[in-house]
């Protein structure tokens, strides 16, 4: 009974780090977030950029944020879910394929 009990707390232990480490990354990420939405805010709200400045920024932050959201969020990062991961990313590219050709169609 001693050994299954050892086995047990060791088990338990792990389980204790390996959930506030994922706490803690989930945390970090979050607020890393927030500050992405405040500095896109501050950036409009002030008005310091001009729009052709501006709006690139604001994509890049939002990219930023959705890499964030998958990555952290949706557990892309762990190891059971490479198809999933390979989905969203297959989806990712097959979009901006599209968005980049009829980008190229209209203005060519």
């Amino acid at each position: 009974m001693t050994d299954n009990a050892n086995t047990n707390n060791v088990v338990d232990e792990y389980q204790k780090t390996k959930n506030k480490e994922e706490l803690k990354g989930h945390l970090i990420s979050f607020a890393m977030m927030i500050v992405a939405t405040l500095i896109a805010f501050g950036i409009v709200a002030s008005g310091v950029m001009g729009k052709i400045y501006a709006i690139p920024v604001l994509v890049l932050l939002a990219v930023v944020q959705v890499a964030f959201q998958f990555y952290y969020f949706m557990h892309l990062k762990e190891k059971g879910n490479s198809m999933t991961a390979l989905l969203i990313y297959g989806g990712i590219w097959a979009a901006a394929l599209t968005v980049t050709g009829l980008g190229a169609i209209t203005w060519w």
